[in-house]
């Protein structure tokens, strides 16, 4: 029997190839295996019932190989077999070059896997510390991969010719490293290199010669996967200051690198979900609650908040720095042992522009931010910053940074409008470009979507140079069309004046005369569809579901500022049923960055504006704040924002005494929310919110009972708290009479302000516990960071409901 199978997924730069061979040598079946543009082709003959099994095997072949799909080419047929007697009766063929889709997806960098570890601290074996140690289960792929199909060429490793016993490696099919595409040793490997503000370069022992800088309070900058980090002592005060004062970065919080779970112990609370999420070969940084006594001795690391981003080491030269911290000890036990060392690991850029990725960029732009450069001449193409996430009580994610680790894993989009699976070229093409802060960019290629790793806010002119190359990049990258465009409302955000130039150019591509569809998608309504393109596969998502959509800003179907909004989301459709009552934002953005202003917005709307002069005299604009508040409210830019109402909170407690303004984006939020952990959990306040025949969440009795607390001096935690439980309360009674208005069973819960973890876990909560279906984010970020995904989803079943794929 023949049958030829095409199968598709995360099948590239991860061992598919050499362990198809091996299972088919195994099961004494004949054939090849090769990478195609379109991911991996396997020729087989043999027995049915064997082939049988092979094929079923692969659903279930070890990670970081993900099947997708498989697809028999034709139909079996009883063709002559090859000569079994061959020795090469099974082998792994040359990759087939062409021009189709491609439906395949490079695996994503991971972290050093436990077997490239033993070797690495053997000093017996030939790659006794080497500092680019890999092997197909593990190490960079997507940040270092030109294009596809995944081949060494294709590679920023095809300038490293291999050695001999790295190509006698990749040759036998006894070897670990059997077809590794960027096999590579000290020998014939890169280099690394420690490159001081001098001009001098130590070449002979660079890691030793880091870490004795760090030692001496020194910060460094230092390539990993996908860009460089800029890294000190966490234990040294002093060079966290410099570190801050160089970065501009007063007070948001930094990542710290510990080297295992031992050495986390003293500093931050870790349960099981999250000691898992640590471990993983993606190696996230996971926000812990710190201990007492990181809050005591580590202040400065993440200022008046109760959390600390933790990751451990993913790459050799992190490995290293801590081989050496403890001895250069022989094997492996010290992995698992305590140690002292701790280092900040923070993105390496200056204020608003993407992570640094080469060493001529890191060397002119890190000069007034770096010491010295720990460099290597493996070129980065690709960038991807380091994921951030934090973990539920029931052991899932709420992403808020998708990058290195997770991006661009696909997501599988199954068919909602009749098509059949198999053919990839029958769904619409979408191309989505997201909003302004944490951006990120989509594109759907027939059943799945391929979200980018993160990019950042598009404020910078470099940040949009970077956005634009990207979005110019993946379409080609993937040799895929897009049908349509897809943005955001806003018509100031550069990713919409993107997209709208992007159909013009686009349809130049594709040789059309008119422009491709730009469909905008409202913010909010966006944030709900990236939930749903998560449950894709749920029966539920192809009904009617109840959206609780709750972020800073958004522009609103009516021209406004929204940001808690109540929505019926049916595909592409959606109707706003409520709304959080409104406020002022005197100021425009600066009521953002002082929530003070929202404070003063708030009692006003409590009827109570003359208390503003007394609470607030310590800012010199109060008096004109408190006149302009009085006399042109109706002409004030105003907002159905949870975040301004965060803020307002926040502004009446004072969390950012002594300061008056955030440092960055939703500090004052963040503060409010850490300040609340002291008093967790509370009752919500009896009748502290009422909602309106027209669905309004009227928010005035919690702030009023705010408002007297903290004029009576009352424990700003336990006001805190109080009101996180009882906002929460009243987002859960919302959300069930709407269900019940709208006879819908399913609540989707988007938007960045469900990052609070006090306020995600209580109305989950809440809603369960009366029998309602509740969905969050959980592979994606839940605020910007996931908006590009929610769009994409929108225009395409917009795309397929019209008839227009």
């Amino acid at each position: 029997m023949h049958r030829r199978l095409a199968v598709t997924g995360v099948v590239q730069g991860v061992g598919l190839r050499p362990w198809v061979w091996q299972q088919a040598t195994e099961l004494g079946l004949i054939g090849w295996v090769r990478n195609t543009p379109s991911g991996v082709e396997i020729d087989l003959h043999g027995d049915t019932a064997v082939i049988d099994t092979l094929q079923t095997r692969l659903w279930t072949a070890p990670l970081p190989i993900k099947v997708e799909q498989i697809k028999v080419l034709g139909a079996p047929t009883t063709q002559e077999a090859p000569d079994p007697s061959s020795p090469k009766a099974f082998e792994i063929q040359s990759d087939l070059s062409g021009t189709h889709t491609r439906a395949t997806t490079i695996g994503t960098d991971l972290g050093v896997c436990t077997r490239c570890l033993g070797e690495l601290f053997n000093p017996d074996n030939r790659r006794w510390r080497h500092p680019f140690i890999h092997c197909p289960q593990c190490g960079p792929r997507y940040t270092l991969a030109r294009s596809l199909p995944f081949d060494r060429v294709h590679t920023s490793m095809s300038k490293f010719l291999p050695c001999q016993r790295c190509d006698h490696e990749y040759a036998s099919s006894t070897d670990r490293r059997y077809h590794h595409q960027t096999n590579a040793c000290p020998d014939c490997g890169p280099r690394l290199c420690l490159r001081q503000a001098d001009g001098s370069e130590d070449t002979q022992d660079p890691i030793a010669a880091t870490l004795a800088l760090l030692r001496d309070g020194a910060i460094v900058a230092i390539k990993a996967l996908g860009g460089f980090h800029l890294c000190c002592d966490a234990r040294q005060a002093s060079a966290v200051a410099r570190l801050r004062h160089r970065k501009r970065r007063d007070r948001k919080p930094l990542a710290v690198m510990m080297a295992n779970m031992a050495s986390v112990q003293p500093w931050a609370h870790a349960s099981e979900h999250e000691q898992r999420w640590l471990q993983l070969s993606e190696r996230p940084i996971v926000l812990l609650q710190q201990t007492a006594q990181a809050q005591r001795d580590l202040p400065y690391l993440a200022p008046g908040l109760a959390w600390l981003g933790v990751m451990l080491p993913y790459t050799p030269v992190q490995h290293l720095l801590f081989h050496d911290a403890c001895g250069r000890p022989e094997g492996t036990a010290w992995l698992t042992q305590a140690q002292d060392l701790m280092l900040v690991m923070t993105s390496a850029n200056t204020p608003g522009t993407p992570l640094v990725t080469d060493n001529q960029t890191a060397l002119m732009d890190l000069a007034e931010l770096a010491d010295a450069w720990l460099l290597h001449d493996r070129d980065i193409l690709a960038r991807n910053d380091d994921t951030l996430l934090r973990v539920r009580h029931d052991g899932s994610a709420c992403f808020l940074r998708r990058g290195r680790g997770y991006a661009p894993t696909p997501l599988a989009l199954p068919d909602s409008a009749g098509q059949t699976k198999d053919e990839h070229t029958l769904a619409p093409s979408i191309l989505a470009v997201g909003a302004l802060l944490k951006n990120t960019l989509c594109i759907t290629q027939g059943e799945r979507a391929l979200m980018s790793p993160h990019v950042g806010d598009m404020d910078s002119v470099e940040t949009r140079v970077a956005f634009t190359r990207l979005a110019d990049i993946w379409p080609t990258w993937l040799n895929t069309q897009p049908d349509a465009l897809a943005c955001d409302l806003h018509p100031d955000f550069f990713s919409t004046i993107l997209a709208a130039h992007l159909t013009q150019t686009r349809a130049s591509t594709a040789s059309r005369i008119d422009p491709l569809p730009l469909i905008q998608v409202q913010h909010h309504h966006a944030h709900v569809a990236a939930v749903l393109a998560e449950h894709s596969d749920d029966k539920a998502a192809s009904g009617p579901v109840i959206g609780v959509a709750l972020d800073g800003h958004g522009l609103g179907e009516d021209g406004h500022a929204w940001g808690g909004e109540l929505l019926w989301v049916h595909g592409d459709q959606t109707q706003r049923l409520g709304h959080l009552l409104p406020l002022s934002m005197p100021g425009g953005d600066q009521a953002v960055r002082e929530p003070w202003r929202m404070a003063a917005a708030a009692l006003h709307t409590l009827g109570r504006g003359h208390e503003v002069l007394l609470r607030f005299a310590q800012h010199a604009q109060a008096p004109l704040l408190h006149s302009w508040l009085s006399q042109s409210v109706h002409q004030q830019p105003h907002s159905t924002s949870m975040g301004r109402l965060f803020d307002a909170a926040a502004g009446m407690i004072d969390v950012l005494a002594p300061h008056t303004h955030a440092a960055y984006e939703a500090e004052a939020a963040m503060r409010l929310e850490s300040l609340a952990l002291q008093s967790w959990p509370v009752a919500p306040l009896a009748q502290g919110w009422s909602i309106t025949a027209s669905m309004t969440l009227d928010w005035r009795p919690l702030m009023h009972w705010v408002a007297d607390q903290s004029t009576d001096k009352a424990a700003p935690s336990h006001v805190a708290a109080v009101f996180h439980a009882t906002v929460a309360a009243a987002l859960a009674d919302w959300a069930q009479q709407a269900c019940r208005q709208e006879s819908v069973r399913t609540v989707v819960l988007a938007g960045g302000c469900w990052a609070n973890r006090l306020l995600d876990d209580a109305v989950y909560e809440h809603l369960q516990a009366h029998g309602l279906t509740v969905w969050r984010a959980q592979q994606y970020p839940c605020g910007d960071g996931g908006i590009s995904l929610g769009q994409a989803w929108v225009a395409r079943r917009r795309m397929l409901r019209m008839g227009r794929a």
